[in-house]
């Protein structure tokens, strides 16, 4: 485990298995961090890879400045952990909101250091629905009800999300002592960057990003994601990237990293071996 300064110069706390394989980057998604990758780590080092999971800014254990959290930024930071790390060769994996800093750091920082990139349960392209991007899976007013609720009573709200978060069809496919684990980690979000953050991943449009992407990709999504739903996200961002791989998991929630761990390693892992 190290702590680096990425650009802007923020400290991001960042997990790193080390070795000589080739680098997997996991980037989490909200309002977790890099400890909501726990389920992948051993399987990914023991299939002989170096995996490498930071903390966003303003989450977990990295530093919490009070501005940042839009995703020019956000991929700036992961370029500096790439560029700190000297990481080359590398497969991205972005999850949830991480897929959009997947896409930024593509448009913005180019595919240079790639091998291949990863959309898992990943909210690209675009959420918001608006008048030119009808199918997006977030109306105004959900997004407005989740600003609420997080600045009424972060407790309560985390509390219902997490429900959500590992629900397939209204039911709860982790046990309990997942879920209080995944509280926790929400709770150690800064309040400002856990605003912030729910605005970008929410209404950032990554149309023209996805554009942008020419290594190997692969779509991973749960068929039952109440969150991140994979008609408007997933499978249009699967559309969106010509020759990109889909996998779907059945009866997965947004959550399946951890409810469906062993479907979510064995595609990941089949697609890094290609």
């Amino acid at each position: 485990m190290s702590s680096v300064n990425a650009t802007p110069r923020v400290r991001l706390h960042i997990d790193d298995t080390g070795g000589d394989g080739r680098p997997v980057v996991l980037i989490h998604g909200w309002p977790l961090s890099a400890e909501s990758w726990k389920a992948q780590t051993g399987p990914l080092r023991d299939a002989g890879y170096r995996v490498v999971a930071y903390d966003r800014r303003g989450f977990g254990r990295s530093e919490k400045p009070p501005t940042g959290y839009e995703y020019d930024t956000l991929a700036a930071d992961l370029a500096g952990v790439l560029e700190d790390l000297d990481l080359r060769d590398v497969t991205l994996v972005g999850f949830s909101m991480g897929g959009g800093e997947v896409a930024r750091y593509i448009a913005n920082h180019g595919e240079d250091r790639l091998h291949s990139v990863v959309f898992a349960a990943a909210v690209p392209p675009y959420m918001l629905k608006t008048s030119d991007n009808p199918d997006g899976p977030l109306t105004e007013e959900k997004a407005k009800e989740m600003e609420d609720g997080l600045k009424q009573d972060r407790d309560t709200f985390f509390d219902g999300f997490t429900q959500d978060f590992f629900s397939a069809n209204g039911e709860l496919k982790v046990d309990e002592k997942t879920r209080q684990e995944a509280i926790a980690l929400c709770k150690q979000s800064d309040q400002t960057a856990a605003l912030g953050c729910m605005k970008a991943f929410g209404t950032t449009d990554f149309r023209q990003d996805l554009e942008k992407v020419t290594v190997p990709t692969l779509v991973l999504h749960g068929d039952s994601d109440g969150t991140v739903p994979y008609e408007g996200s997933g499978k249009r961002t699967h559309a969106a990237i010509a020759g990109s791989e889909a996998v779907v998991v059945p009866d997965a929630p947004h959550g399946f990293n951890a409810s469906h761990a062993d479907a979510f390693n064995r595609a990941l892992i089949a697609f890094l071996q290609k």
